[in-house]
């Protein structure tokens, strides 16, 4: 993968976490630079992004506390999903990543080509949100 793509996912991942962008403002910048999608993956610590082609980069997560809970709670993801496209102002993506981590998902898929972020626990269960509009 090129540098100038690499730089686009490095800086929309620091965006995430200081939240300096919105998530529909990081979504569009990644589309912009050619990427279909990326993954979060708690238990290894990396957020990996996607292009069509097959390249990827794999990025480190900061570090975000809290462990993941052994039993996947989808109504708990799903309320922290609305938590976050509320986007109130005592929301932060750090905050998001502890809480999402404590109702047992252990990664989550964002597609831009199937409009939907798939949440998993440990044990395969997932909670499937599309994008809004």
């Amino acid at each position: 993968m090129d540098a100038e793509r690499i730089a686009i996912a490095r800086d929309c991942l620091e965006a995430a976490h200081t939240g300096s962008l919105t998530f529909p403002a990081i979504i569009g910048r990644l589309l912009a630079a050619g990427f279909e999608g990326y993954l979060v993956d708690y238990r290894c610590g990396t957020q990996s992004y996607y292009l069509p082609d097959g390249d990827a980069v794999t990025l480190p997560l900061p570090h975000s506390a809290g462990s993941i809970a052994p039993t996947f709670d989808a109504t708990s993801v799903e309320r922290l999903i609305r938590w976050a496209q509320a986007d109130g102002p005592d929301y932060s993506y750090p905050a998001f990543c502890e809480q999402v981590k404590q109702a047992g998902c252990a990664s989550y898929l964002v597609t831009f080509l199937g409009r939907r972020v798939v949440y998993y626990g440990r044990t395969g269960d997932m909670h499937v949100e599309h994008f809004p509009g």
